[in-house]
């Protein structure tokens, strides 16, 4: 598994090993002192279901889809298998193509700038042949197809330059060429054969018509938006889901969920609504919502105070009432000025199996089981290292950062993103203690992040101060430096396998074991 040989057997019920991350690919790496554009900067990263094609969106309103080249046996391993028989391979993906896929726009009745930004990517079901995926930008949600066409062009005629020259000169004698008065009084031009005996023609008669051909040269990757699903939030749109019926998907924003069918693009249905009769009594906003990975009634949705409510669309049409609610209980005297704001969900995703959930605010990774509501069965420190330096973090605006997270297809690791363009990866499994942080570059150093026993609290703030003029870096207590202007927030794993892709600003770095 690490390119070492072959590990003894793991005894049963044990932590797996951790894995040995190591370097694969990179694509747009910038050089040394290149200024990074905004627009070329990465905001969304999504594998599709079978791990074959890889999806990135910028802030320029761009979709940039990568393909896998290498051997595609995506036969499935349990952990025990892979350290018995290691896999000698590692997924290679190239550059497919690349399409605008929403432009700036300006909302003259609200006077309002909507940018062009890619806030999220979800593959849809494959159909002959043809890649499907959903895209949105703040208001609005578009449908892509991506397909193969065949390019087609136009050939030189079928004749000759010779032969051309002589029916050119065969028009010009026939436009010379006498009238003759008909009865009906009228002139008409005398038949080639009967003014111009002199001139020959191809045996069998007049010229036949000359038409150009059609051929097929080559062939292209079209781009074509099938469907736009727009006018239905006023808020600007946080998340989008695929069901597993492969037929609706959910958009939400932050007061509400709505769903949608694939097929109708002008109507969608309001799930769940959580603005007030009076917005002054306000207390949380939606931050994240993904659709349960089997079962197509379920969906979670997470929310500004920490918490994670799982509702059941067969209960009701307007699910005002969650069926479960997951959430981290403060004990007395802990709150803080930044309590509230640390809190705050950035991210969830389910894991493969629909069993447990993962989640992630300011300070931890969260795992939670689905059947458990009494609190997280697993939680990991991520910033606890920052927590002395919360007040620069606000000045800066850093704790507004938004991390996503995501987990390995076994279910056995999690993974997110941190400052100075590290990434970090978890054992989940009862025992483990894996927890490898890297850096993202083409030699990943392996940085020790002090862990603290302290846990991260839940609750949130739904205001924002904008504050300036604060130091971007830090030094922590064992003397790492922590840039705070270069942060990974975008990472996924891919579904099969131990692969790990990442954005750092406008690079696109891949990771394997």
């Amino acid at each position: 598994m690490n390119g070492k040989g072959a590990e003894e057997p793991r005894r049963p019920g044990a932590p797996p090993p951790a894995l040995d991350w190591r370097f694969s690919q990179v694509f747009g790496e910038r050089t040394a002192g290149e200024e990074v554009q905004e627009v070329d900067i990465i905001s969304a990263i999504e594998f599709d279901k079978y791990g074959d094609y890889l999806a990135t969106g910028d802030r320029g309103g761009r979709v940039v889809l990568f393909e896998r080249t290498d051997v595609k046996d995506h036969g499935s391993q349990t952990e025990l298998e892979r350290i018995d028989c290691p896999i000698s391979r590692r997924p290679e993906f190239r550059y497919k193509t690349e399409f605008q896929s929403h432009e700036p726009e300006f909302d003259y009745l609200k006077s309002l700038e909507i940018e062009e930004k890619i806030n999220k990517i979800r593959w849809c079901q494959t159909a002959n042949g043809a890649l499907f995926l959903l895209s949105t930008n703040d208001k609005t949600i578009k449908y892509w197809k991506v397909q193969e066409k065949k390019v087609k062009r136009i050939t030189e005629f079928n004749i000759d330059a010779s032969q051309a020259v002589e029916n050119y000169s065969i028009a010009s004698s026939s436009t010379g060429s006498p009238r003759v008065n008909l009865p009906n009084g009228t002139g008409s031009r005398m038949p080639y054969s009967s003014l111009n005996s002199d001139l020959s023609f191809p045996p069998g008669g007049l010229p036949s018509l000359r038409l150009p051909m059609m051929v097929s040269q080559e062939t292209n990757l079209v781009a074509r938006c099938r469907r736009i699903y727009a006018h239905a939030h006023d808020y600007h749109i946080n998340s989008i889901s695929t069901n597993s019926d492969g037929e609706t998907f959910i958009s939400a924003d932050d007061l509400r969920i709505n769903l949608w069918n694939l097929e109708v693009c002008n109507q969608s249905f309001n799930i769940v609504d959580v603005k007030p009769a009076n917005m002054e009594d306000l207390t949380e906003v939606i931050t994240s919502a993904e659709f349960h990975p089997t079962h197509c009634s379920m969906l979670a949705y997470s929310s500004s105070k920490g918490s994670i409510r799982l509702i059941d669309l067969r209960q009701s049409a307007l699910c005002d009432n969650h069926s479960k609610l997951f959430e981290e209980h403060l004990t007395a005297g802990s709150r803080s000025f930044f309590t509230e704001i640390i809190a705050s969900i950035s991210d969830i995703k389910f894991a493969s199996d629909g069993r447990h959930l993962l989640s992630r605010d300011y300070m931890t990774l969260k795992l939670w089981d689905i059947n458990m509501d009494s609190g997280p069965v697993a939680t990991f420190q991520v910033h606890e290292y920052l927590r002395a330096k919360l007040c620069d973090l606000y000045e800066n605006d850093s704790i507004f950062d938004k991390f996503e997270c995501t987990l390995s297809g076994d279910g056995l690791r999690v993974a997110t993103g941190s400052y100075s363009n590290l990434f970090r990866v978890f054992g989940c499994t009862p025992g483990s203690t894996e927890a490898t942080t890297l850096e993202t570059s083409r030699n990943p150093m392996r940085r020790q992040v002090p862990n603290s026993t302290k846990p991260s609290r839940s609750l949130s703030s739904l205001t924002r101060a904008v504050r300036r003029g604060a130091d971007n870096s830090g030094i922590d207590v064992n003397g790492n430096s922590h840039d705070f202007t270069t942060k990974l927030l975008h990472l996924a794993w891919h579904p099969t396998e131990n692969f790990i892709a990442s954005a750092a600003a406008n690079s696109l770095y891949m990771y394997c074991t």
